[in-house]
């Protein structure tokens, strides 16, 4: 028995020896970001592996902490492993968060497909300032159903997918729901690629985060201030000086 044990631990041992770690890296439209590593001992065991990313992680916006962004492993090469868009979805606690008392959820399904032949399957969430009736709960849903159909149409995956983080999408379609009942607030819960479409060009513009753009501009807008602010004190001090020198002479 003792052998037995001994000759399978060492069976467990090359067997992890074996295995090397790929890289995983995002899609080009998140500037090829490495996502993690995994482990295989084949290249083909790594295809059509998921993985998960929060939109922080990604571009370090804090405001989209609640926003998590699958990617699919489509094609290996060496020991990097390419991913491409494969869906989002929202945090379960802050969709709690939005559905509280005498507020109506609207959810709705809808299949889509963009300029570049990609399927993804969408579900928006509309969250109404009061309870609202069963009449108003249809047009609400069909106005998102219709809207996010035709914007799809007109856009590529990248551009769409940018439209769903970034929160453009759902600002068109609060718009167009406006006309039906006050919208406190309205979100695409979670999206599914069902078929994939052309691929991106590498050439198409990344979704950028706030990390990278604004540590540029912050040093210009911060720089003027505080030599802009230092001559300020010093005028400051010295009428404060100078009182107490006038109610000396007046005494």
């Amino acid at each position: 028995m003792a052998q037995k044990t001994r000759a399978a631990a060492k069976k467990v041992k090359d067997k992890w020896r074996a295995k090397e770690w790929y890289k995983v890296y995002a899609p080009d439209m998140f500037s090829k970001m490495q996502l993690g590593e995994t482990p295989a001992d084949a290249p083909e065991n790594v295809m059509g592996r998921i993985t998960e990313a929060t939109v922080q992680d990604l571009t370090g916006d804090f405001s989209k902490m609640h926003i998590k962004i699958k990617f699919k492993v489509h094609d290996v090469r060496g020991l990097d492993a390419m991913t491409r868009f494969d869906g989002h979805d929202l945090t379960s606690d802050y969709v709690r968060r939005l559905t509280r008392r005498k507020r109506t959820k609207t959810d709705a399904v809808v299949d889509v497909t963009t300029k570049d032949a990609w399927e993804i399957r969408v579900k928006p969430m509309a969250v109404s300032e009061q309870r609202i009736q069963a009449s108003q709960e249809t047009a609400i849903r069909t106005i998102m159903m219709e809207e996010i159909k035709r914007i799809a149409s007109e856009v590529t995956i990248g551009e769409f997918v940018r439209m769903l983080i970034m929160g453009e999408l759902a600002k068109r379609i609060s718009d167009a729901s406006k006309i039906i009942v006050p919208i406190k607030r309205i979100e695409i819960r979670r999206s599914e690629v069902t078929k994939t479409g052309r691929m991106p060009e590498p050439g198409e513009a990344p979704i950028m985060g706030p990390q990278e753009a604004p540590p540029e501009e912050t040093p210009a807008e911060e720089t003027p201030e505080p030599v802009a602010e230092a001559p300020a004190p010093e005028p400051a001090h010295e009428i404060i000086e100078a009182a107490p020198a006038e109610e000396g002479k007046e005494e």
